[in-house]
């Protein structure tokens, strides 16, 4: 049997696990508790690049828009894709700074609703045995069966309902895990197996600031989850919530936020809808964000959805000169060719 391989972080605060056998350098540390910055863990962010200071790794190729050739000159690995094949130092980015440290954790859960909300959009909701413990803004990855393929999918739960998890999913069309597994005969008894939390998309905590929250489409439900969250801890918070899609038929959890609303009137929840005109505002999210404030000094921003709708989001915050600090965001993009695979 091949032995793990010791691999250690250097820096002021010295941390080292031992990798098994194939697993890559971030699962392990995650799995240990130790934490390393990560986002997409499917090798097309560079979230969590880290530089080599010795020892080798297996890993695939990396495109130079993820990581630069300088940066691969110089050593840089991304920890995701990346497994040791000797003993090895690494080093985190001086800017990486800290994130959440609970544990990664294989899990099975067990369906317990599947619900249509909306166009080509389920709710489902899994039940776990043993509490997950998670950030809000986190996501789980799902273990496609009969393929060992991983699908993330975002909690729209909040922290605080560690044992029952809340995803919306969104067809995609010809979808290995949407078409051909969860439209096509997911329900309600069925097995999942999960593995999580994944990400440093999260609610900080620190901050008690007045909240803007672009989502589209699906990018609700982490933004459900932190709002849920920050409500908890502050029922006065002030947050405002745009939740952009193209038609009518695309929004849904309408009279979940319109009730939200009522109980708390620091939040203001506005359905924006892009091609179609009759039902809350018109338009895109940012673009609607920037005719409502003048001025987002002093704002913290949640944005979540596709890439265009992010970038332009982290635009109109600017734009009405917002801290670029205090921009979080996560962007959905769809998963590569070739994406992990469980061995």
């Amino acid at each position: 049997m091949t032995a793990a391989h010791s691999v250690t972080v250097v820096g002021s605060d010295t941390r080292t696990v031992d990798c098994a056998p194939g697993q890559p350098l971030l699962d392990a540390f995650l799995r240990h508790g130790v934490y390393l910055p990560n986002s997409c863990n499917q090798g097309t962010c560079g979230t969590c690049k880290v530089r080599l200071c010795s020892g080798s790794v297996s890993a695939p190729e990396v495109s130079e828009t993820v990581l630069g050739a300088d940066d691969q000159a110089n050593g840089y690995v991304l920890a995701c894709q990346s497994t040791p094949t000797s003993d090895a130092q690494i080093e985190v980015p001086v800017d990486a700074g800290s994130g959440p440290r609970h544990p990664l954790r294989d899990l099975t859960g067990t369906v317990h609703e599947v619900s249509e909300i909306a166009h080509d959009t389920l709710a489902v909701t899994v039940g776990i045995d043993e509490p997950l413990e998670f950030s809000a803004g986190q996501y789980i990855e799902f273990v496609v069966p009969g393929s060992g393929t991983l699908r993330q999918y975002s909690m729209a739960n909040p922290p605080s309902r560690p044992d029952r998890l809340e995803f919306h999913i969104r067809r995609v069309p010809d979808g290995l895990a949407t078409d051909r597994w969860i439209f096509d005969s997911l329900a309600h008894g069925h097995p999942v197996e999960m593995r999580g939390p994944w990400g440093d998309f999260v609610h900080d905590t620190e901050s008690d600031a007045p909240m803007i929250l672009l989502a589209g489409g699906t990018g609700l439900a982490p933004l459900k989850s932190i709002a849920l969250h920050a409500l908890e801890r502050d029922p006065d918070r002030e947050i405002h919530l745009y939740h952009g899609v193209r038609h009518r038929s695309d929004l849904y959890d309408v009279e979940f936020w319109q009730s939200l609303a009522d109980r708390h009137p620091g939040l203001r929840y506005t359905p924006c809808l892009s091609r179609e005109e009759g039902f809350g505002r018109h338009g895109y999210v940012g673009d609607v964000l920037v005719d409502d404030f003048d001025s987002l000094r002093g704002f913290s921003a949640y944005l979540c959805g596709p890439p265009a709708m992010v970038d332009a989001g982290v635009k109109a915050c600017k734009r009405r000169r917002m801290s670029g600090r205090n921009i979080h965001r996560e962007k959905y993009t769809p998963a590569p060719a070739g994406a992990m695979v469980l061995t």
